[in-house]
């Protein structure tokens, strides 16, 4: 039903159930992972009015597992792409996997899946450092882009001397571009 992908890393696509309706993903060597990518494969849908809240765990010094709400996928939403660099120092939030005694080593995190209503998913507020996307880091990489555009373009500026008359060639003046 889930998947969760690391950058570098296989696919993997049989989370551990560890109850009915609870699911849970290892990642080893947690400490140099930045992202997780969290979907649902498409095979079985949620039930209708349910969704998956789903969970990061790292052990804490004492070796105690530290759970943090990272966000939800639903039939709707079937993917979703979580920073948990940042997760590391915090502290935790209320989970559904506190009763149960799932196995923890040092160097092992956990994403939890939990199957709940969609009302539930509404209610929750998940750690806000887990959200990789914003405005500001779009428009931030959208003028980087732009201006690496107009640098490669401006490497092939000749002067007008320079020029040779080629009829199957258009030329644009720089300015044009510094214009737009």
């Amino acid at each position: 039903m889930f998947g969760c992908l690391v950058a570098g890393r296989l696919v993997q696509a049989a989370p551990q159930q560890v109850a009915e309706d609870k699911f849970v993903f290892d990642l080893p060597d947690y400490e140099n992972i930045n992202h997780v990518v969290v979907f649902m494969l498409g095979t079985i849908p949620f039930p209708d009015g349910m969704g998956g809240s789903v969970y990061f765990c790292y052990p804490d010094q004492n070796g105690m597992a530290v759970w943090q709400l990272l966000g939800f996928v639903t039939n709707e939403k079937p993917s979703a792409i979580f920073k948990i660099s940042g997760l590391k120092s915090g502290k935790g939030s209320q989970h559904p996997f506190g009763a149960m005694n799932l196995p923890q080593t040092p160097t092992v995190a956990q994403i939890g899946i939990s199957v709940e209503l969609l009302e539930n998913l509404a209610q929750q507020t998940p750690v806000a450092s887990a959200a990789v996307s914003s405005v500001d880091s779009f428009t931030e990489f959208t003028q980087k882009m732009l201006d690496n555009f107009y640098n490669f373009a401006s490497s092939f500026a000749i002067t007008q001397a320079q020029m040779t008359p080629n009829p199957s060639e258009a030329f644009i003046p720089a300015n044009v571009v510094l214009k737009w």
